[in-house]
């Protein structure tokens, strides 16, 4: 059975309650089809912010529900408990990191106070900032900062849950280009360099959501979909907690 692109990212947390389901669909996978485990991506987060010592007790008992011998990414899921709080659960996972209980740390829903606090801490900055970002929430602040400090874009509803799907640009394009409005939200995530991570329950549309490389949307109409930002919240925003 071969593995395609959409099994190699799984994306859990402590907060969705399925970090056990998600370690044994992995373990059960890499068995059966003799998969190496370093060909599956698994991403886990912190749920809260409650200090250094009930941070790394997280980090660990998420290894231990998932059972995986290491986690790839580690995630602190919000900036919600003020800096020290974040600046303590940041601690926690640069040593899981040196502990080798996870391959790379990062954080999510961050703002560009957030992340400021850590560069003028002078600490490891996160891998990744895991955000809600499309062409109706374009963040340029956020999306700008990341770039220049070399932290990587992950968009955590690159579909933006289907709100926007009969919008006159995204069913032109979807028509222009035959393809389903989910491909054009995809493509568009790709071209501005965001890894996009689409939700799915239904295979057929997991299978559908990889046809988006044989196209590519000109600078103009990724232009144009930029500016059709509406700070549209998808499911929640605490980039503005203090």
């Amino acid at each position: 059975m071969a593995l395609t692109i959409a099994s190699k990212l799984k994306d859990s947390a402590e907060w969705y309650y399925n970090e056990a389901e998600c370690g044994r669909a992995i373990r059960d996978f890499c068995a059966s089809t003799g998969t190496p485990r370093d060909a599956i991506f698994f991403t886990t987060k912190l749920m809260s912010n409650n200090g250094y010592s009930a941070a790394k007790a997280a980090l660990r008992t998420s290894l231990k529900k998932c059972g995986l011998d290491y986690i790839d990414l580690y995630l602190i899921h919000s900036p919600i408990g003020g800096p020290q709080k974040r600046a303590d659960s940041w601690k926690a996972a640069v040593e899981g990191k040196a502990e080798g209980l996870v391959r790379s740390i990062g954080v999510s829903n961050y703002g560009v106070r957030h992340l400021q606090e850590m560069v003028d801490a002078g600490v490891e900055l996160p891998a990744i900032n895991q955000i809600d970002l499309h062409p109706f929430m374009t963040r340029t602040d956020i999306v700008d900062f990341c770039k220049k400090h070399q932290i990587a874009l992950e968009a955590w509803a690159p579909l933006v849950r289907s709100l926007r799907f009969r919008h006159p640009m995204i069913v032109g394009l979807a028509k222009k280009y035959n393809k389903d409005p989910a491909h054009i939200l995809l493509r568009y995530s790709l071209q501005k360099g965001f890894i996009p991570l689409p939700k799915s329950s239904s295979k057929t549309r997991i299978e559908s959501n990889l046809q988006v490389f044989d196209f590519e949307l000109t600078e103009q109409e990724i232009a144009e979909l930029d500016a059709l930002d509406e700070y549209l919240v998808t499911d929640w925003d605490p980039t503005n907690t203090p």
